[in-house]
């Protein structure tokens, strides 16, 4: 009768072990850091400054772009980010201690004119904040397809300039010659 009950209790052991031993070499999901929407995380563990879910939404041509992030200061004293595209005048956004700036929520979107990126490509970016020598990151270039992006979409339709009325004297026919 003790063998019986020692087998029993070495083969529940054996189950558990088989059922649950995956769990001690795997990795826990819910533990790996990743952007959950369509933009990418930018980090640099020398700068003072984290860009989260960064991503353009561009014009049909690729010719504008709207920059769209949330750039998140978990420090003591405000911190600014500077960001750069190759041929592109960097911008700067400044982010004051303890806060984040959504840009294209809660800010205006960094408007990007000569993108020459479409839709469905990435875009090379530099963010540099603090006294790091910053990070470049392959930025996702989004459309304005899905109706969450359809306001984000730069509008690049600019008055054309109006001709400048002529006048003309319609009282009197032009003398015959």
């Amino acid at each position: 009768m003790k063998s019986r009950l020692v087998a029993s209790a070495a083969l529940s052991a054996v189950v558990l072990l088989g059922a649950t031993g995956c769990t001690f070499i795997s990795p826990q999901a819910t533990k790996i850091e990743y952007a959950a929407s369509d933009g990418v995380n930018v980090s640099d563990p020398d700068a003072p400054i984290d860009v989260r879910n960064v991503f353009v939404v561009a014009t049909e041509d690729g010719s504008v772009g709207n920059l769209i992030a949330a750039i998140v200061n978990p420090t003591d004293e405000k911190a600014t980010l500077t960001i750069t595209l190759e041929g592109i005048d960097p911008f700067t956004v400044t982010v004051p201690a303890g806060k984040t700036v959504s840009l294209g929520a809660d800010e205006e979107p960094l408007r990007i004119v000569d993108l020459d990126t479409k839709p469905g490509a990435t875009v090379e970016i530099h963010f540099q904040s603090g006294d790091s020598t910053g990070v470049k990151t392959a930025v996702p270039v989004l459309d304005g397809a899905l109706p969450y992006y359809a306001d984000l979409v730069p509008d690049v339709t600019e008055r054309a300039p109006q001709p400048t009325p002529v006048p003309t004297d319609t009282a009197a026919p032009a003398p015959a010659e």
